[in-house]
């Protein structure tokens, strides 16, 4: 519970299911390039944890990885994510924004919501934002999108939404 920060050295190439559950004095963490999958519930729990930054190497982003990190403001995501599962970053209360390097082939970020790259998935509303206008184009609500925005007041839900996804404002 008093831990504060950790440098995983280069050497690690995984980092197993919930390894810092629940550490909410964790204020840092640096993920070396080596770590290509982050597995679920890994820092789910770590309130602490204000800024994120994925290394390049990574690929896949787990379920609840950093779930209910509240502290958590914005989170970069770089050109090699491909997979963002459900609940990823579901209870980040004060979370904004997520940064997509612009080279990312399968996401966008447009006024801090995460797209697919085509734009016609909302994928997930960080969970601090209180106002949401859909960006038009977007066709496809995801299932969760917006999971515990608990913040939000409003969503602007544009002509182009043809479909909502399961449980996307539940929470």
């Amino acid at each position: 519970s008093g831990l504060t920060s950790v440098a995983i050295p280069d050497s690690v190439t995984s980092i197993g299911r919930s390894a810092f559950n629940n550490c909410r004095s964790l204020t840092s963490v640096t993920i070396p390039d080596s770590v290509t999958n982050i597995e679920p519930s890994v820092f789910s729990g770590c309130s602490g944890l204000t800024r994120v930054t994925i290394p390049c190497s990574v690929t896949n982003i787990g379920s609840s990885a950093f779930y209910n990190c509240s502290g958590l403001t914005r989170v970069t995501i770089p050109d090699s994510v491909t997979n963002i599962e459900p609940y990823a970053f579901s209870g980040c209360n004060g979370l904004v924004a997520f940064d997509i390097s612009s080279g990312n082939t399968f996401y966008k970020s447009e006024s801090g919501i995460l797209l697919t790259k085509d734009g016609k998935t909302l994928v997930l509303v960080p969970s601090g934002l209180t106002i949401v206008a859909i960006p038009c184009g977007v066709t496809n609500i995801g299932a969760y999108a917006f999971y515990n925005c608990r913040s939000l007041t409003s969503v602007t839900i544009p002509d182009s939404v043809t479909s909502i996804g399961d449980c996307a404002f539940s929470g």
